[in-house]
């Protein structure tokens, strides 16, 4: 279909909170080969960036990736140096949002990469994730001067199964809205610039997934460092360099970065969640998302 018949996404909501401005995308200068990378969170982000990183450096060891993709949206970095910074960018750039498509400004020249993940594997990474936060780390987003409206971030229950039943109970909490995110982007997963990819599919095949991303990114694949560039892009090399993958080197977690690059572990859940749980979970994923998107999200499986 040529291009001026496609529907595009249109921006229709802003989103101002304690975690977003989504405001900031209004007037961002786009170009043509920007690549966005987006999820609800601790769906495979930072590998993703990292995974980018790496095909457009070719390879190169200790890549700062947190420095060069920043979150576009997040309300802690101060605004305009992060602004500078990628306008003086040279290389192709790789922005990281998790808002939903319709709190984008949408560029049908860009390329969009969503990655999913099973709900309650991303439940149990992000409580490990706000668990481990540091005081400092609370203090950064309830007394940011860029934060909008929203309750302050405490610390979580140490009790994970609560922290699910909240987090299900409350759409997300105590961070932000979920289904939304997941259906917003997959309404979009037939246009030519966006490509869905699941956490479960990287994990099975992490090579062939990457040659794939390669392949809707236009970036050809230099064989002889095509070794080095999957290397980098694994977990344990991830976590032995997380100084330079980690948001702010890991300073927010306790432990640093080794502990925000955890280990990508899948079905923790199985062996806490009571039958009723589950229960519960599938079926707020029916109703919220639909059979077919249910089912990509809990298997990364396209159809039912």
């Amino acid at each position: 279909m040529p291009s001026h018949e496609i529907k595009w996404p249109v921006k229709t909501r802003e989103i101002h909170d304690t975690f977003f401005d989504s405001h900031v995308w209004n007037d961002f200068e786009f170009r043509d080969d920007d690549i966005v990378i987006g999820t609800w969170a601790k769906s495979g982000t930072t590998w993703m960036q990292q995974i980018i990183g790496q095909l457009v450096f070719n390879g190169q060891e200790d890549l700062p990736v947190s420095d060069l993709s920043p979150w576009l949206d997040m309300v802690l970095p101060p605004l305009e140096p992060m602004l500078q910074g990628l306008k003086a960018q040279t290389h192709r750039r790789f922005i990281k949002t998790h808002l939903p498509l319709d709190a984008l400004v949408f560029s049908p020249k860009a390329k969009y990469l969503y990655v999913g993940r099973d709900g309650r594997d991303v439940v149990w990474s992000m409580h490990h994730h706000q668990f481990n936060f540091t005081p400092e780390a609370f203090a950064a987003f309830n007394d940011n001067p860029r934060r909008g409206s929203g309750p302050d971030l405490v610390p979580p229950t140490a009790d994970v199964v609560q922290y699910f039943r909240d987090w299900l109970a409350k759409d997300g909490y105590p961070w932000w809205p979920f289904w939304e995110n997941i259906r917003t982007w997959w309404v979009a997963r037939d246009l030519p610039n966006v490509m869905l990819i699941h956490f479960d599919q990287l994990k099975a095949d992490m090579p062939g997934e990457m040659r794939r991303i390669a392949e809707f990114l236009d970036i050809p694949i230099d064989e002889e460092r095509w070794p080095a560039i999957v290397e980098h892009c694994t977990f344990d090399y991830m976590k032995a360099h997380a100084q330079y993958s980690a948001p702010l080197g890991g300073a927010f977690w306790e432990g640093g970065g080794s502990t925000f690059i955890n280990k990508g572990t899948n079905g923790r859940w199985r062996v806490a969640m009571s039958a009723a749980d589950v229960e519960a979970y599938e079926l707020r994923a029916r109703e919220a998302l639909g059979d077919e998107c249910a089912h990509w999200l809990a298997t990364g499986e396209a159809g039912k």
